[in-house]
């Protein structure tokens, strides 16, 4: 049969649950909610208490999961990056400091180890249906000649002096867009998101609850009309760019860009994202890692101390520059 699955370990046909002729395994992971940053996160049914992966907060209270009314993810990334690699990226990443951050960061007490989270994503696509309006310019030239005094003396000279020719112009522009994805989660900005991305979406599988056995998955926080709002927002500048773009002449002014859009679909899915959060000088800071391209992003401490000594140093350096060209104008 083309379409049955098999398990890519033993070999064995595998069913909507798991493997086949088994019977499926109760579902006793927990479910609990962050107080402080909003987040609600799947655990192993063994965790009696939880930090939340996110904000590291102690204020996480058991939920009952029936009462969400939330729909099922339909897809998910599995962790291509392991625990132990995802690690020594981040060590390497702290080691790796500009002249303006502590060097003794790699000691960092890390408060909880790397912990791998399957976050919620709305992947949205639309088609962008527009009518713009513009004043297109186009370059053209003309030598012109001048005259100037050299050593008491007039001479004329020619200079290529650019004009632009403008006209209006109106037309339409139609264009697919697909793949942004809307971080679903409170603990997970959409500025964070964006600077993890991109994700290789090709990868996503159909979502069964098997992928998340040992790993913490998080229900979404941010409701598919709040986020498809936000994508929408993100294709609008899309497409006033590409319209831009699309622009004939050699510069462009008074540009207008109305647009709708139509046959607007999303798909919720689970993505990937390592997390840590690490203590310096008695400040938290947060490292989170792409569990699929092992991208790395994160805040690492200032080291203030360094940088009120540049600028101390750099305003004594300008003072005797300017005590030094005082002495030389007075002798």
């Amino acid at each position: 049969d083309a379409n049955a699955h098999f398990c890519p370990a033993c070999g064995n046909g595998l069913d909507d649950r798991g493997p086949a002729n088994q019977e499926p395994e109760p579902d006793d992971r927990k479910h609990w909610r962050c107080d402080n940053c909003g987040s609600e996160i799947t655990s192993q049914g063994s965790d009696r208490t939880l930090h939340c992966p996110f904000c590291e907060s102690d204020y996480v209270a058991e939920i009952d999961p029936k009462a969400s009314g939330r729909q099922r993810p339909e897809f998910i990334i599995g962790f291509a990056i392991a625990r132990e690699e995802a690690a020594a990226r981040v060590t390497q990443w702290l080691k790796t400091t500009a002249w303006y951050q502590p060097k003794d960061l790699i000691n960092a007490r890390v408060v909880e180890q790397l912990k791998g989270v399957y976050v919620p994503f709305w992947s949205f696509s639309t088609l962008a249906n527009s009518v713009w309006t513009a004043s297109i310019g186009e370059y053209w030239y003309r030598t012109e000649t001048y005259t100037v005094r050299v050593n008491g003396k007039t001479q004329t000279r020619t200079r290529r002096v650019r004009h632009t020719e403008w006209w209006p112009l109106s037309g339409r522009h139609h264009q697919y867009y697909s793949g942004y994805l809307v971080s679903g989660s409170h603990g997970l900005t959409q500025q964070e998101a964006d600077s993890l991305c991109p994700f290789n979406l090709p990868a996503l599988q159909r979502y069964q609850p098997y992928f998340l056995a040992g790993w913490f998955a998080e229900e979404y926080s941010v409701d598919r009309t709040t986020a498809m709002n936000r994508s929408l927002q993100q294709f609008t500048q899309w497409e006033k760019g590409n319209v831009h773009a699309f622009m004939p002449g050699d510069t462009v002014s008074q540009l207008s860009v109305q647009t709708s859009f139509s046959q607007t679909q999303s798909d919720l899915c689970l993505l990937p994202i390592y997390t840590m959060t690490y203590v310096y000088r008695q400040q938290r800071f947060r490292v989170l890692v792409n569990g699929q391209t092992g991208k790395i992003i994160g805040q690492k401490p200032i080291w203030r101390e360094r940088i009120t000594w540049v600028v101390a140093w750099v305003i004594g350096l300008l003072l005797l520059i300017g005590a030094i060209a005082l002495v030389m104008q007075i002798r």
